[in-house]
């Protein structure tokens, strides 16, 4: 399955369309505007919260948590120098990047979960998600948005791969 995650460039706050293969809005994200850190509120197409995600402040590395249904994911930027490196406390996935390519694959031991790659030359920042189980579509999303979240913050402190 694939996803694709847009961002609405004219805004005060992180805002995110989140379209299907058939170009159908499936999920929507919006950050809010006076908080301290991150935090974004993924809504399904009903309007309905599906998942929040909210940066942990006063971290060494950039640390997000991801909440669904009750259940608490955390996912860390680990200390790498050029292959973005991310672990995850909960599951025991593994994520691994290339920001001169802006390609990143999810894995679960050998088993590719989803390959996360970063469009170039988009008017605001667009990600395409192929997912390889259906299942996982709303915590490989909010894993993409934790990224492109620590994309952002690298960016604004002048680190690299920012955003582009």
């Amino acid at each position: 399955m694939r996803l694709y995650i847009k961002q609405k460039v004219f805004s005060w706050k992180d805002r995110f369309s989140v379209k299907n293969e058939d170009e159908t809005d499936v999920y929507s994200v919006e950050g809010e505007l006076f908080a301290l850190g991150k935090k974004l509120h993924i809504r399904d197409a009903d309007g309905r919260e599906a998942a929040f995600i909210r940066q942990k402040l006063l971290a060494f590395m950039p640390r997000y948590y991801i909440e669904i249904g009750g259940d608490t994911f955390e996912i860390v930027k680990e200390f790498t120098f050029f292959k973005p490196r991310f672990r995850f406390g909960g599951l025991p996935w593994q994520l691994q990047g290339d920001f001169f390519e802006h390609e990143y694959a999810l894995t679960d031991g050998g088993r590719e979960i989803m390959r996360l790659t970063k469009k170039w030359l988009t008017w605001g920042d667009t990600y395409e998600l192929d997912i390889a189980d259906p299942g996982d579509a709303l915590l490989c999303l909010c894993v993409a948005l934790a990224v492109d979240c620590v994309l952002a913050q690298q960016t604004a402190a002048g680190g690299a791969g920012g955003r582009s």
